[in-house]
């Protein structure tokens, strides 16, 4: 690991989230692969820290399902199965999909316009990004946006809770695969239109058939050999 981009800052919050916070984005990105060991003698080195504060994060992370502890047996990043993606996405596509049909009624004009000019601001930044200039990490995260504005807080809890993070390792890994290039980003357009145009059918119809296309991709990627807890 990169020692620079892991130690955990002196004044930054309680050691346990810092630590939590830099294991999660390890995990994000790959450098943690499904099934590595978490050594907490070795992070809590690393860290320079005491046990205490790496088992909490430890703990964080199991609460969110992304880390895996058997009885007896270190932690390990969690290596999930094709039927539990499966289910995990059929879950993703009826709630993300009602929530599109809600917010198409709920959601105001304003706040439609501002995801589009997001959108639009991330658009340009990715192809800054391809031109070689540095950009900053993605914040922008247009399903949370929509999800955030269905005005069902059941929805929200369960789509942006616990299950956030584990869906957002496998929506990175099924947008970033060359089958998929910059077909998301159109899709994401067509959905906003739906949105705009107050058709919530159509706008759950269309998050419906996104999410599908995304499944299909990671299932069918295992079925070739891969395996979908990798990055």
């Amino acid at each position: 690991m990169d020692r620079t981009a892991t130690a955990a800052p002196a004044n930054d919050g309680p050691l346990a989230e810092t630590i939590f916070r830099s294991l999660l984005k390890q995990i994000y990105d790959g450098r943690l692969a499904a099934g590595a060991l978490l050594n907490e003698a070795a992070l809590a080195e690393e860290y320079q820290v005491s046990r205490g504060p790496v088992r909490e994060a430890i703990r964080r992370l199991q609460g969110f399902q992304l880390v895996t502890r058997e009885p007896y047996l270190r932690a390990r990043v969690v290596q999930l199965t094709p039927e539990f993606v499966r289910q995990l996405y059929e879950v993703r596509m009826a709630l993300e999909g009602m929530a599109c049909n809600l917010a198409a009624q709920r959601m105001s004009d304003a706040e439609l316009r501002k995801i589009g000019d997001e959108l639009e601001e991330y658009r340009t930044r990715a192809a800054s990004s391809k031109s070689g200039a540095r950009v900053k990490e993605k914040v922008f995260d247009f399903h949370e946006r929509i999800v955030r504005g269905c005005g069902n807080e059941r929805i929200v809890d369960m789509l942006c809770g616990d299950m956030y993070h584990m869906l957002r390792i496998y929506r990175k890994r099924s947008g970033a695969a060359p089958e998929r290039k910059g077909q998301p980003s159109q899709e994401h357009w067509q959905i906003l239109r739906a949105l705009q145009a107050r058709d919530g059918m159509l706008a759950e119809s269309l998050m419906r058939a996104h999410i599908g296309k995304a499944s299909e991709l990671l299932l069918n990627t295992h079925a070739g050999g891969d395996t979908l807890a990798s990055h």
